[in-house]
């Protein structure tokens, strides 16, 4: 708990020494600061093996201090982020005869914890980010711990603690209804683990054709940028392009429009990715060196792989969601073209990094539909019990089936369907105290497998600030 506690520390003081050398008054009051808590149990259950299961369970604790800006044409700030994960049960030592609960970089599904020397989960883990920015007019930069959400790139928050990145990003709004960002990352924290690694995606490998280690092959650079331009007020229109060096280029097209029907409202979500190899993963030698994307690696008449790891995809998907009265009833379809996967920045290769959130109408609970040649069709409700007088009280469930996926073989497919119910206390001195319950199966042809997952969380927010 000694170098948790420590991290935490400096997160505070470096802000608490500059807020008090500050001599603006803005600076200061408009200065926030929250302590988010998060319990977490997780349980993955893979159906036709014992040692791929986890069982964990885990506190978190999220320390967040954002400044205001100084006075005058150019203001500045700082921001910082502390992250602490305590383990509270689970993760055993993998391959330990009769033991199924291991961590994450063990068993390869990314769970709460990061693995300790003997491949059992440590009992903490923590980490300090610290954010320095810069405003003129209405455009502010940020240099150091960013934690972006945008269509070519999303930070994780599916597990005990977020996912970050380090880069720098400039988003400016100089021009009404129009949102213009530009930016680099370097390097990433996963969402179980202290560590800042280099960046890569699934499926990259070492040198020696190895899938998993710290040392497969990566890149420093994710180049990224697009604008949000809202014509009206019910039709928004997106472009953003993402180039991680030496393996793929994006671009991303979006519409998003909102329609009145009576006296209910229907949304309309289209997108459309196209992604390219770059650098080495356009080269047989830069393949030959782990510069990979994952996918299908068919054979040709002479049996020689079609691919062989190089990035091509193109993804789109159409998704409508009509509400009315508390209910929403939404329902979708996704196309994956091309012999890769859908790729996004994803550091699944090295341990204790999986994870990553791809901006994908198909991307739930357990997989993302994301496969070679993968045609998803999706149906979603929900509803809002606040509608008969229970407030905070929310229901989801959702259905995919995915078929197509192209594999030696013969195409496959797979489906998953997911449960949620959470609840938000609405009132006393426990007021904002939250309880989710996320409950999926999915059952899949692929290397995936069988999988029952339930996840229990409970949230709590506290402002200091």
């Amino acid at each position: 708990m000694k170098k948790a506690s420590l991290a935490l520390a400096v997160a505070a003081g470096t802000l608490g020494l500059t807020l008090g050398n500050a001599a603006n008054a803005a600076f200061i009051e408009d200065s926030t600061a929250k302590l988010d808590l998060r319990n977490y149990y997780f349980n993955n259950d893979v159906r036709d093996t014992d040692t791929a299961s986890n069982k964990e369970w885990g506190q978190a604790f999220q320390l967040n201090l954002q400044s205001g800006f100084t006075e005058g044409t150019i203001g500045v700030g700082v921001d910082a982020i502390g992250l602490l994960g305590v383990r509270l049960d689970g993760g055993g030592r993998a391959g330990k005869a009769g033991q199924s609960r291991t961590p994450a970089s063990t068993a390869g599904n990314g769970t709460l914890f990061p693995a300790d020397s003997d491949n059992s989960a440590v009992d903490e883990f923590s980490s300090l980010g610290l954010t320095g920015k810069i405003r003129f007019s209405k455009t502010v930069a940020h240099v150091g711990t960013l934690q972006p959400k945008l269509p070519v790139v999303t930070f994780n928050d599916g597990r005990l603690v977020p996912q970050t990145f380090e880069g720098a990003q400039i988003t400016s709004n100089e021009i009404d209804n129009l949102t213009v960002v530009l930016g680099q990352l370097e390097h990433a924290k996963g969402r179980a683990s202290s560590n800042s690694e280099s960046l890569s995606v699934a499926g990259a490998r070492r040198p020696d054709g190895t899938p998993v280690g710290t040392d497969a092959a990566d890149s420093n650079k994710f180049y990224y940028g697009g604008a949000d331009w809202k014509i009206n007020k019910d039709l928004l229109a997106q472009y953003y392009y993402g180039n991680l060096d030496d393996f793929y280029k994006q671009h991303f097209l979006g519409l998003t429009h909102t329609l009145a029907i009576g006296a209910g409202t229907l949304k309309s979500d289209l997108r459309y990715f196209d992604t390219s190899s770059d650098g080495k993963n356009g080269s047989t030698a830069g393949r030959a060196d782990g510069y990979v994307g994952s996918g299908y690696y068919g054979r040709n008449g002479a049996g020689n792989a079609i691919t062989a790891g190089e990035i091509d995809n193109r993804t789109w998907s159409a998704f409508f969601t009509y509400s009315l009265e508390g209910h929403a009833l939404s329902a979708g379809y996704q196309q994956v073209s091309g012999d890769s996967n859908f790729i996004q920045l994803n550091q699944g290769s090295i341990p204790g990094q999986g994870g990553a959130t791809t901006y994908l109408i198909t991307d739930r609970q357990i997989t993302n539909f994301g496969r070679a040649g993968e045609r998803t069709w999706i149906t979603q409700y929900g509803y809002d019990f606040g509608k008969i007088g229970v407030p905070g009280l929310t229901a989801n469930v959702l259905y995919m089936k995915g078929d197509n996926i192209k594999a030696v073989g013969g195409d496959q497919k797979e489906w998953e369907r997911d449960l949620t119910i959470s609840y938000v206390l609405q009132e006393g001195a426990a007021k904002g105290l939250g309880f989710a319950w996320r409950n999926a199966s999915l059952r899949s042809e692929t290397s995936t497998g069988d999988i029952d997952q339930n996840r229990l969380i409970v949230s709590y927010s506290i402002p200091l600030l």
